[in-house]
């Protein structure tokens, strides 16, 4: 299946290049003397220390060179409206249109946060019943959707840990955080941030959390366990009763981490597995594919003895009108401006209210087919395997591993994902997790069907012919991208990032 795809090559320099003296993309009405006048009384209030004497270095260009410049951008980048975005445990997921349409009413779009909340009931009303449903979906009894992405998410919920036993007087003796050596890097991050001791649990040969290392690791010392579940390579803990069991004999808490929920929808919920904290990961889960920073969204939700700890405000109703309450006792206070991101939060609302609970269900079940039906036909493959959990259904993603290809042909993991951008399909997760060598962690979500999958099973396949027969070819690859292989070595250093025009512009790079 030789690759038919040749990304699009412009020589396509920076705005900033672009810019010629004089351009304009739009001319602003005239002013009367009356408004000249007006705005002149305003200007003369802004303390000297405010007021910006230079020029802003903006670029000039007319709206015709925007247009071209930003189109011919996109036609060398790729994203979920091209074709299949498999990051494992990130979740590229497609965003349905209706989702988006309904995100960009002006209703909702040119809402002032500032407005009383006389003015914006409806939009109160859409946040409190997402609060309700979000808690029906978890298991959970009361729902915060202040957190702006899932790693806030964490936070707040590894914060309201550290108040909850600050309030019960034993925070200087509950140091510990239990995280999974397959966590996501950012739970032992946020638990560390949030002031507490990481302790790493090992896993089994099953690729699950190891009960024996587990119960020899809680104490009177530990506060709380984050967990994910299923797990980072895509299992269910299946030991989760006794996980419980163990931490709340201790009087820890019970933390889920809820980047993976996508699998779980409507089969079985954290707080019906006896998790005491959970955060949503909106814009994975519900719609709205995140990456490059956001925009994203990741509510906590808590069972009903926490409720007083969540960030504040939480949307209530007295039976006449709905309103922001900030009056919970032992809250971990705001954590964002305003009330969480309003936008991404309207495109998960139109998410749920457009599939329903059987809608929501069949995503589920279509996840854990596509990830299940992707690891059983690439683990065949010569070079490939399926470590962990041999036999066990992989949940909403499979973590290939390119072990074997790497010890005989010399063929890395990076190598299959960089030859993978050939064929015009983008890459899954590679290097993670960490405990397994050579991983390519795949995540196809529910959205795409049999004529995709199979599509990237035999890119995987002729990947596999190419290890044995031309692996340099693979070494080199990408070849029909615009950019080829980056180097990775000044790519993950701090000293040589410059990824804006003004940082470029300060290391002399221009």
């Amino acid at each position: 299946m030789e690759p038919k795809f040749r990304q699009a090559k412009w020589d396509e320099p920076l705005i900033f290049d672009l810019s010629r003296e004089g351009k304009i993309g739009h001319k602003f009405p005239d002013i009367n003397d009356e408004i000249k006048k007006t705005v002149g009384d305003i200007y003369k209030l802004i303390p000297k220390s405010l007021v910006r004497e230079k020029k802003l270095n903006l670029p000039e260009l007319s709206e015709v060179d925007v247009v071209n410049h930003f189109t011919r951008l996109s036609q060398m980048n790729y994203g979920v409206d091209l074709g299949l975005y498999p990051l494992g445990s990130c979740t590229m997921k497609y965003n349905p249109r209706i989702d988006e349409i309904a995100a960009s009413l002006e209703q909702f779009a040119y809402i002032h946060p500032y407005q009383d909340e006389s003015t914006v009931q409806g939009a109160l009303e859409i946040l409190y019943y997402l609060q309700k449903w979000t808690a029906e979906l978890t298991g959970m009894d009361d729902v915060s959707l202040q957190p702006a992405a899932g790693a806030h998410g964490e936070y707040a919920g590894v914060r309201i840990i550290y108040e909850y036993f600050k309030q019960k007087g034993e925070i200087d003796k509950r140091r510990d955080i239990l995280v999974p050596d397959s966590a996501h890097g950012t739970n032992p991050a946020s638990a560390a941030m949030a002031g507490f001791r990481v302790v790493v649990i090992p896993s089994t040969d099953e690729g699950t959390m190891d009960l024996d290392a587990l119960k020899s690791a809680v104490s009177d010392q530990t506060a709380g366990l984050m967990l994910t579940n299923p797990n980072t390579l895509g299992l269910f803990e299946s030991d989760i009763k006794e996980i419980a069991e163990a931490m709340h004999n201790v009087g820890g808490l019970l933390y889920y981490d809820g980047a993976n929920l996508n699998a779980n929808l409507c089969k079985t919920r954290p707080g019906d597995m006896g998790f005491d904290i959970v955060h949503v990961n909106f814009h994975k889960t519900f719609a709205t594919p995140h990456g490059g920073g956001g925009p994203g969204a990741g509510a906590v939700g808590v069972k009903r003895f926490l409720r007083e700890y969540l960030p504040v405000p939480i949307v209530e109703f007295d039976g006449k009108k709905y309103y922001f309450n900030y009056d919970l006792k032992y809250t971990i206070g705001k954590i964002k401006a305003f009330y969480g991101n309003f936008l991404v939060l309207i495109k998960a609302f139109a998410y749920i209210l457009t599939l329903g609970k059987e809608g929501l269900e069949k995503a589920a079940e279509d996840a854990v087919l596509n990830a299940n039906y992707l690891g059983e036909k690439i683990k065949k493959f010569n070079g490939f395997s399926l470590p962990y959990g041999e036999g066990k259904p992989r949940k909403h993603e499979a973590v290939i591993s390119a072990e074997p290809m790497h010890k005989e042909y010399g063929v890395s993991a990076k190598d299959v994902a960089k030859r993978i951008l050939d064929y015009g399909m983008h890459a899954p997760t590679f290097y993670f997790p960490l405990i397994v060598h050579e991983a390519l962690m795949i995540e196809p979500t529910e959205s795409y069907d049999k004529d995709v999958m199979d599509m990237y099973i035999r890119i995987f396949e002729e990947i596999s012919k190419a290890a044995k027969d031309n692996k340099e070819l693979l070494h080199n690859a990408p070849h029909n991208t615009s950019k080829r292989r980056l180097n990775d070595a000044k790519a993950s250093k701090p000293r040589y990032l410059a990824v804006t025009w003004k940082m470029a512009k300060k290391k002399n790079l221009l």
